[in-house]
């Protein structure tokens, strides 16, 4: 896949209770339908999920997690067999089995923190890695703001990371800097003015906020009427050197990154 222009990933996530779109994906009928329109609108990868990263979120066990992912995967791969699929866990196990399933790139919302075994099973499976950076686990990461340069330490953090990983011989790493996750609603909005900083990773950059409270908490709205507020935000995203878009509304972003090359063209 050629990142140096800007794709768009589409967010199902397959589960009960996350903070945008819970409960609307877990009938897989209706989800094949919703990820064929994604498709449609211009989708370049379809990120799975089926554990709910939101602050506070229940635990989800193995098994749940499994069930709602896995036969989804199939079920795609089967009607789309073109189709690019991720798989958001933070779980190893999961992961080797949806790239088992068809899924071909790994999205870790806790890069790596909450499996010890995660970056020696993507060196083992050789899929790209999404590596987005957060402190402690769903439960905790909004206690964890503190930082002594917000924007240093997050880039040092992930450096580390993949300086691991690239010892391991995992070539196709892509950063996420992790909105809203250990980052307060001004940390968010200082990352994002910095983007730029992250060229020094040498590794494409997706970026994550849509729907995201960091936009309808400053306007006061909520998830449903944040929408504008993401496009916005997605065009200053792009234009401080995003790669990837991850996003609910396929269409939109579409259209954020069309009118985006035009400019830069």
């Amino acid at each position: 896949m050629d990142l140096s222009h800007p794709k768009v990933m589409g967010i199902i996530n397959s589960t009960p209770d996350s903070f945008y779109d819970g409960g609307q994906n877990v009938d897989i009928q209706k989800t094949v339908i919703a990820v064929g329109d994604m498709l449609e609108n211009g989708a370049d990868i379809i990120d799975i999920g089926g554990y709910s990263t939101k602050p506070n979120a229940d635990e989800v066990s193995l098994e749940d997690e499994r069930g709602r992912v896995i036969p989804l995967i199939k079920s795609l791969i089967q009607k789309f067999p073109e189709i690019v699929i991720s798989i958001d866990t933070f779980r190893s196990e999961i992961a080797e089995e949806a790239v088992e399933a068809g899924a071909t790139i790994i999205n870790d919302v806790s890069g790596g923190n909450l499996d010890d075994k995660m970056f020696e099973t993507v060196a083992k499976l050789k899929v790209p890695y999404i590596l987005m950076h957060m402190r402690g686990t769903p439960a905790t990461m909004q206690n964890k703001t503190t930082y002594n340069h917000l924007t240093k330490d997050v880039v040092l953090e992930l450096s580390k990371k993949i300086e691991k990983l690239r010892s391991l011989q995992v070539n196709d790493i892509i950063v996420d800097p992790g909105f809203g996750f250990a980052k307060s609603l001004e940390q968010n909005y200082e990352l994002l003015n910095n983007l730029s900083y992250f060229e020094v990773l040498d590794c494409p950059l997706l970026i994550g906020i849509s729907r995201k409270s960091m936009i309808y908490k400053l306007l006061g709205t909520t998830a449903v009427g944040a929408l504008n507020g993401t496009t916005a935000l997605n065009m200053v995203a792009l234009m401080n050197g995003a790669n990837i878009l991850r996003v609910h509304d396929v269409k939109e972003a579409v259209e954020t990154v069309k009118l985006f090359n035009q400019l830069k063209n």
